[in-house]
């Protein structure tokens, strides 16, 4: 942290053209003042604060550059919404007005710079390499922190992951040993027949951990082949766990017949039998799943929907988070580590595609996945 810090201030200018600002004033001429003091680096512009959350909620600003008075929103009320979006976004507030209360309002919506009009174009430009490091450093912080979150709630959701089927075990282990159970008892047979059911479990926990242990671990580039989304999709139900689990649950394949798309074939056979998997967990006895594929396009979508229990509205923005398990029924038992959507996800973007969930309570779920067939 102390190196990002410390950078000279030509690897700074060297990143300029990479970085986006974004300045916020009801006046044009200021607007324009401001980018011929900002030359080099991206700027974007705004009218007014509404405007400004508009352009924010698209992605990719590192600075916002905003006036205080202005008509509708004013600044201070840019800067609370803007904090309460995305609390390490870096907001420089400039201001002709040296009221204490204007300053104060500031400070306590936690504004991270102040410039005094009218502007003083090397002050402008200080202020803006200033708060890009100090962006970088939140960012780092906030990283950090999230990691020391993810690792403890990894700790414990595998320490509970493992401690059901291990106490099941360990219990029948016990009344075998203390002569409870008889070889010749029909009850000997099924809690055989259980604990057989928990080391398997177990076994595939261990084997799951292993391959995202792999995927966290990754930073390898795409190996891009030609693939078959159908052949793909017909080796995950054939080898698929969870679908052998589920005998009684009906499946239909519509299947089109649809150009060979270039993709990594381990992560995207992956990420479609996390979708598969999931359909078939939530599915239920006597449930129905249809899988189709087809061209739109420039694009291949697959869609997997179930008519399972569903996912209640507050629960679906969730689904894609690390570690995050739907439990329609409370149990606290749902099975696995909550990374499979997670990772899912993740390697569609990587190949320049898109994955939509939705879903109703008690009527079913329908998962969408379009892939370009140009990456």
């Amino acid at each position: 942290m102390l190196e990002l810090a410390q950078r000279p201030q030509a690897t700074l200018l060297q990143e300029k053209v990479e970085k986006k600002i974004l300045i916020v004033d009801d006046e044009a001429i200021l607007r324009d003042l401001c980018i011929r003091a900002l030359k080099g680096y991206s700027i974007i512009e705004a009218s007014s604060g509404e405007e400004a959350l508009a352009v924010f909620a698209k992605g990719g600003v590192d600075v916002i550059l905003t006036d205080v008075m202005m008509p509708g929103m004013d600044g201070i009320e840019l800067l609370r919404r803007l904090k309460e979006v995305e609390p390490t976004v870096v907001v420089i507030v400039m201001t002709g007005l040296a009221e204490k209360d204007v300053i104060l309002s500031a400070l306590k919506a936690d504004a991270d710079d102040f410039i005094s009009k009218p502007i003083n174009l090397l002050q402008l430009k200080s202020a803006v390499d200033k708060a890009l490091v100090k962006k970088a450093l939140k960012e780092e912080i906030a990283s950090l922190k999230s990691m020391d979150r993810l690792k403890s709630n990894f700790l414990s959701i595998i320490s509970h992951k493992f401690r059901t089927p291990l106490t099941s075990i360990s219990l029948f282990m016990q009344n075998l040993s203390a002569g409870v159970l008889s070889p010749e008892d029909e009850l000997f047979r099924e809690n055989l027949r259980l604990v057989s059911d928990e080391a398997a479990y177990l076994e595939q926990l261990v084997a799951d951990l292993l391959v995202f242990s792999r995927m966290m671990n990754s930073g390898e580039a795409l190996k891009l082949e030609p693939c078959s989304l159908q052949k793909i999709i017909g080796c995950v139900i054939a080898e698929s766990r969870e679908v052998a689990s589920h005998p009684k649950v009906a499946a239909k394949l519509d299947l089109q017949q649809v150009p060979a798309v270039d993709a990594d074939r381990e992560k995207i056979s992956f990420a479609i039998k996390q979708i598969v998997d999931n359909a078939y967990k939530f599915c239920g006895v006597g449930g129905e799943i249809v899988i189709s594929l087809r061209r739109e396009g420039e694009s291949l979508v697959l869609v997997v929907r179930d008519n399972g229990c569903g996912i209640l509205p507050e629960d679906l923005p969730k689904v894609f988070e690390k570690f995050y398990q739907v439990d329609p029924h409370n149990t606290g038992q749902v099975r696995g580590f909550g990374l499979g959507l997670y990772y899912a996800r993740e390697f569609v973007r990587m190949h320049g595609g898109s994955i939509v969930i939705a879903s109703e309570p008690c009527r079913g779920t329908e998962v969408t996945v379009m892939l370009p067939l140009g990456v």
